[in-house]
């Protein structure tokens, strides 16, 4: 037991829920608005988009009791922690949800559907809400920037266990707790995070349940802070605190990204959303696999008379996309897909897309890619900048000894060029349509998204169930 005279006059959770518990919507400049109003127009899209899915059904049925709550497209209410279990896996189990670019972590899956499914079933307004979403993503924006890749290094999936804490934030500011009841909730949720990222090895499923159950785990946190219920306030920075029980040993955390510029300095500010229904770190490499496919077909030739593909990559990434290279070259499941280079770029090549459509179990048990897949590999670039820059680097060999090259820079969607309005937009609405949802529909959940952070409570989501 550490002795008291070592604990700090104020804990890094203290002086972070002293911020929130105080935070106005005058207090959040418009640049996090926007950012925020984008997220949760995809995430509503992801929400539909996946509400027909087996996995989602099963979580549905498996993780949700009747209650006053809405989870998108689903026609019975659930309960509060149901419907963020649902909204949240809903929203990530297809991996096209927005992404904090240089960590990764995922803040839209775990904070929309906490602060949703909350303020429906505790009669929280709008601006209420957006306060809780704004302060639950900045969190969970800095704890991510504390020790970039000791998270995944230490066999944890940083939006689950990141999550947790994130969403209880979210949820105590948006119902108003004060900075001792958000600090114990922050203690509690340090013991609710979980996520290991042992699905890499086969594609199994537990990732998409992630975002869903720190969403809900950070509503249980917070309403038990609210009841007086004690956490530990040293949860971040304690001798056997979160970073100590998550985080790699051998990254030293940098405590200080956790409040220097609170308040003034948002990361919020900084989401990114993907044009691709993947893995984050393979976008880039998309990006490069569509262009050398056009290049390709402006000379006449067909992506069958590649020989090889070397990627250029980051040291980083290879535990996570391609290794063990025999998987990634011939993925399990259509899950597993996601997080492979090897068939994201062979579905570039060929398809010149990566969303919903490439990612079945018949396109990815499909001959053509899969022997595609399996010519394309990796070499470690020692001057690849992960985790602080997502680039892609793919060399294609003719089977006439000719090259074709192409190189992307950054991650597109983020911050060196953010995805364009419309183009969002058509994602959402095509994300609507996957989910069988009508255009009068859609319009109606476009239009309530848009006024949201305005609206009197959540009573309207109602409207969006079945």
């Amino acid at each position: 037991m550490s002795d008291p005279s070592d604990l700090p006059e104020k804990s890094l959770s203290q002086l972070f829920c002293a911020w929130a518990a105080g935070l106005t919507v005058d207090d959040i400049p418009p640049a996090v608005r926007h950012a925020a109003s984008t997220a949760l127009l995809d995430f509503a899209g992801l929400c539909v988009a996946a509400r027909d899915l087996d996995y989602v059904g099963q979580m549905a049925r498996a993780g949700a009791e009747p209650g006053a709550c809405t989870a998108l497209g689903h026609a019975t209410p659930m309960d509060v922690g149901g419907a963020a279990l649902v909204n949240g896996t809903a929203a990530h189990g297809e991996d096209y949800d927005d992404t904090f670019e240089g960590t990764p972590v995922h803040t839209g899956a775990v904070i929309f559907p906490a602060v949703l499914a909350a303020a429906e079933r505790f009669g929280v307004t709008g601006q209420d809400a957006f306060r809780g979403i704004a302060a639950g993503t900045e969190l969970m924006c800095r704890m991510a920037l504390v020790a970039p890749t000791a998270i995944h290094r230490a066999g944890f999936h940083p939006t689950a266990v990141i999550g947790a804490m994130g969403a209880a934030a979210a949820v105590g500011t948006a119902l108003k707790l004060t900075e001792k009841q958000m600090t114990d909730a922050l203690g509690i949720a340090g013991s609710m995070a979980s996520g290991i990222i042992e699905y890499l090895a086969e594609g199994s499923w537990t990732k998409r349940m992630h975002a869903g159950w720190a969403a809900q785990a950070g509503i249980r946190a917070a309403l038990l802070g609210r009841e007086g219920f004690l956490g530990p306030r040293t949860v971040l920075e304690g001798q056997h605190g979160w970073f100590f029980a998550f985080a790699d040993h051998g990254i030293k955390p940098d405590f200080a990204v956790m409040t220097d510029g609170l308040g003034t300095k948002w990361h919020a500010a900084s989401g990114a959303c993907k044009p691709y229904a993947c893995g984050t770190r393979t976008q880039p490499f998309i990006d490069c696999a569509i262009r050398l496919a056009a290049r390709l077909a402006s000379d006449g030739l067909d992506p069958a008379e590649i020989e090889a593909v070397t990627c250029k990559v980051g040291e980083g990434t290879v535990h996570r996309l391609w290794e063990p290279l025999s998987e990634k070259q011939a993925p399990s499941t259509a899950y597993s897909a996601k997080f492979s280079v090897p068939y994201c770029v062979a579905a570039g090549l060929l398809d010149r897309a990566a969303g919903l459509a490439q990612f079945t179990d018949a396109r990815v048990a499909d001959p053509m890619i899969r022997a595609l897949a399996a010519r394309i590999t990796y070499e470690i670039d020692p001057e690849n900048e992960y985790p602080a820059n997502y680039s892609g680097h793919v060399r294609a060999v003719l089977k006439d000894g000719s090259v074709r090259e192409a190189e992307q820079p950054y991650m597109r969607g983020g911050a060196h060029e953010a995805l364009d309005p419309a183009e969002l937009t058509a994602k959402f609405r095509a994300n609507c349509a996957f989910g069988g949802w009508d255009a009068a529909r859609i319009d109606a959940l476009e239009t309530f998204c848009a006024g949201l952070f305005e609206a009197k409570d959540l009573t309207g989501l109602a409207a969006f169930r079945g």
